[in-house]
């Protein structure tokens, strides 16, 4: 009897606590607050942790530096970051993807010239990723000189064309440029 009363007193103090909690919030908050800690997993290729970490940790310890984040790295790819800022998560998981990005094929990227050869310009379309556009891929019409259509620091449309076995990566501003154009004409329409 002694028991059943403690358990019917300790019933209605539930009841009325959560009562209370109905009237201060009806219902879970859809997204949490911006301060609140959050945690993003991402997978990467096992691979790629080496260009992750960088030479000495520089590079991990630049993104954990530059966004107030911390970030942790399992040996199956497995990274794991951690902050109380949203914005500052979403440009670490930003960051991490752009490094252990792989270039694809058929895709368009807005890339950086960084160096102009006779046959070509060398164009950075990831970080520490340059791809050749040979100098019949610059544009739907013969080129004579490369720096007729780019220099060094110029930024460009170009599409993926190959990725050869050693990683290599082949370019094509002509196509881009043709895929642009006909994107804006099926939105004009």
């Amino acid at each position: 009897n002694l028991v059943e009363r403690a358990f019917e007193m300790a019933r209605i103090g539930r009841l009325d606590i959560i009562d209370y909690m109905s009237t201060v919030i009806a219902a879970p908050r859809e997204e949490l607050s911006e301060f609140a800690p959050r945690i993003t997993i991402i997978k990467i290729d096992p691979e790629k942790i080496g260009a992750l970490i960088g030479p000495g940790g520089k590079v991990i310890r630049g993104i954990t530096e530059t966004y107030g984040v911390q970030i942790d790295i399992e040996e199956d790819g497995t990274v794991n970051v951690f902050s109380n800022n949203a914005q500052a998560m979403k440009a670490a998981v930003k960051a991490v993807n752009a490094i252990t990005a792989e270039a694809e094929i058929g895709a368009l990227y807005e890339g950086t010239v960084k160096t102009i050869r006779d046959f070509g310009a060398f164009v950075e379309i990831l970080p520490g990723k340059d791809g050749l556009v040979h100098i019949s891929e610059l544009a739907d019409f013969r080129v004579a000189k490369v720096d007729d259509i780019c220099k060094e620091g110029d930024t460009m449309w170009v599409k993926v064309l190959d990725v050869d076995r050693d990683g290599k990566i082949r370019l094509s501003r002509r196509a881009a440029m043709a895929q642009k154009d006909a994107e804006a004409r099926a939105q004009a329409k």
